[in-house]
């Protein structure tokens, strides 16, 4: 009965967190990289979380990660090779989404 209880719990709190990250998340981040990418799994292209884990103590993190979406490629992913600029994300766009991105890890 008690591991129910912290299994339902667990599960619970995994969802609360799911949707908080979901909404902390950039517009563009829904509108332009959610067609390839999702926060907590590999669709296309990774997922943001395994980004973030990539990145995992790099204070440039955010920077890097700009700079990979400006450019576009696969990153040593082996997922797919992402278009510069994602889906015509403007600067401030991935300026944006890169430190969202960076964030996830702390």
């Amino acid at each position: 009965m008690k591991s129910t209880i912290v299994s339902i719990v667990a599960t619970i709190s995994l969802i609360i967190a799911g949707t908080s990250l979901a909404a902390d998340m950039p517009t563009a981040g829904k509108a332009k990289c959610g067609t390839c990418h999702a926060i907590d799994k590999k669709t296309i292209g990774p997922s943001y979380m395994d980004i973030s884990a990539k990145y995992k103590g790099d204070n440039d993190a955010a920077s890097k990660i700009a700079a990979n979406i400006t450019k576009g490629g696969s990153f040593d992913w082996k997922l797919g090779k992402m278009p510069p600029k994602g889906l015509g994300a403007n600067d401030a766009d991935i300026k944006a989404m890169s430190e969202y991105i960076a964030g996830l890890a702390k």
